[in-house]
Parts: C-alpha cells; sequence; structure tokens
C-alpha cells in the first residue's frame, strides 16, 4: 500500500509517520501542521523531508494537493480530566482548535481520517465530535501494547476489525532498575514526590504507569520510577520512549525537558500503527 499525500494536524514531533512505517505504508509526501519549535526541530532531524505548512489556524485546503489519509490529535488540555478548574471543553482556547481540523476535513475530503483524543472528556463534548465525524470513536487502552495505562478515543473511517492483541508488557519489562538518579533531582523535589505517589507513578514488578504527558516538561507532576532499591528517580529518555512504543532510534536534538514534552503529548505509536495497518486491508 502506498499513498500520495498524508496531512497531520498537530503533528507534534511525527509520531504520525512512526506508525506509518510501523504499519508498513509507504507515502510520497508527508505534510504537518506544528508551531512548536522544538517539535519542528525533533520531526526534521529524524524525517529530513516532511513538508512543513505552519500553523493549522492558517493552513487552507485549497493551498495543498489531494490529500489521502488526514490525521491528528488535537489538543486535549480542556478537555482532560487533568486540568479540572480549567475544563471549558470544546470551547477552550485550546481544545477548540478541533474545528480547525473538521475544516480541513472538509476542505481537503481525504479518503482516510483519523483523529485522537483522550477518553476523559466529558460526555457532551464527546457527543459533539462524534455528531461532526459521523463516525462513532474507538477506545483503546495504550496498556495493550506498552506498559503504560493511557485510554485514548479515535475517531476513524479506516476499517478496524479487532483490537489490538494484549502484549503483556509491564513495567518491569521496561524499567532499568540500576539506573541512577539524575543530578537535578533534589531533596525538595524528592519531598514533592512523595507526597504525590497517588498521581504520579511508582513502579512496582507487573504494574503499568499511569499515562505518560508532556508535564514533566513544566513542572515536577510527572512520571518518576523506585529502583531496586527503593529509590526513586525521573524515568530515563529510554524508558519514556519504550512507554510510547517510540523506536529507540529517534533522536531528540535537544535537552530532555524537551524530548518528555513532545513524548508526552506523542502518540503510542504501536496503536496508531494498528489503527493505520486497516487502510492496507481495505478493498
Amino acid at each position: 500500500m502506498r499513498l500520495k499525500n498524508v496531512l497531520s494536524l498537530f503533528d507534534g514531533m511525527s509520531c504520525g509517520q512512526l506508525a506509518l512505517h510501523k504499519a508498513g505504508i509507504e507515502y510520497d509526501n508527508y505534510y504537518a501542521s506544528e508551531i512548536k519549535t522544538h517539535a519542528i526541530a525533533a520531526t526534521q532531524h529524524n524525517f529530513p523531508d516532511t513538508i512543513q505548512v505552519g500553523d493549522v489556524m492558517e493552513l487552507e485546503g485549497k493551498d495543498l494537493p489531494k490529500i489521502d489519509l488526514l490525521i491528528g490529535g488535537s489538543p486535549c488540555q480542556d478537555l482532560s480530566f487533568i486540568n479540572m478548574k480549567g475544563r471549558a471543553g470544546l470551547t477552550g482556547e485550546k481544545s477548540k482548535l478541533f474545528y480547525h481540523y473538521v475544516r480541513l476535513l472538509k476542505e481537503t475530503k481525504p479518503k482516510y481520517f483519523l483523529l485522537e483524543n483522550v477518553a476523559s472528556m466529558k460526555l457532551a463534548d464527546k457527543a459533539i465530535i462524534t455528531e461532526i465525524m459521523g463516525v462513532e470513536p474507538i477506545l483503546i487502552n495504550s496498556a495493550l501494547v506498552s506498559a503504560q495505562t493511557r485510554r485514548r478515543l479515535y475517531w476513524t473511517n479506516i476499517p478496524m476489525d479487532k483490537m489490538p492483541d494484549d502484549k503483556g508488557i509491564t513495567l518491569d519489562m521496561v524499567v532499568d532498575r540500576y539506573a541512577k538518579r539524575e543530578e537535578n533531582f533534589s531533596e525538595k523535589k524528592l519531598a514533592f514526590v512523595e507526597r504525590k505517589k497517588k498521581t504520579m507513578y511508582v513502579a512496582v514488578d507487573g504494574e503499568k504507569s499511569v499515562p505518560i504527558t508532556a508535564r514533566g516538561y513544566a513542572a515536577w507532576n510527572t512520571q518518576f520510577v523506585s529502583n531496586h532499591d527503593g529509590m526513586i528517580r525521573d524515568l530515563t529518555l529510554r524508558e519514556y520512549k519504550m512507554m510510547q512504543t517510540i523506536p529507540l532510534w529517534y533522536h531528540f536534538p535537544m535537552i530532555k525537558s524537551k524530548a518528555t514534552d513532545l513524548i508526552g503529548d506523542g502518540w503510542t505509536v504501536d496503536v496508531i500503527a494498528h489503527l493505520l495497518k486497516g487502510i492496507k486491508d481495505d478493498k
């Protein structure tokens, strides 16, 4: 299967391209709409042929060639239960960008589309998205293919005959129990982690982590692990990648905090690859 043109909105670190490669789907051109400079830097470093098309709010379908596949995960900050105080839903400053996905879906009329967002959104917002997209969402937990619990909704017209197989991946298969604590892990930070154990994760053999998120870029409220000797530390970059099933060859030409921001904002690659494989089977 070969697609001519793919358009990815809110492209981030280009997990869409990683998933296409994993699914065995080739393409001629990959157009990416993204505004974060470090996201663009990561994408161009790993996929230098990517065609960056700028801000989704300024992008118009008439300026693009015929699109075969439209993908995107519109911002979830105003939809997620994590942001309980400022949960404005689809009218929120960031999550209302969903309507630009819809606009470009209408303007480009792709053969296939895929939209992703959090499962924890309010039922009213879920109903609005479902009515506009014209398909029922598919709920998939990344725990099936990774060591993290990450429930996401996917609206797509790509055929899918079954859920991903449960690979049985657990934290003890991902975490390096002998990795050292980073030098910037202060006593103050350690005390903070101890108080927040219920909302973060401390690894125990056989368990899954809480969802990998972008919060680690701006705050301590991120993911932590307990070593074999009980020492609490940050996840290593390698562990972050494995949690999101990002191939280890993917290189981030930036400091770790910016890399983990992109990983947290990204997709679980193996889940997206599973969904995209339906294109190959579609007659």
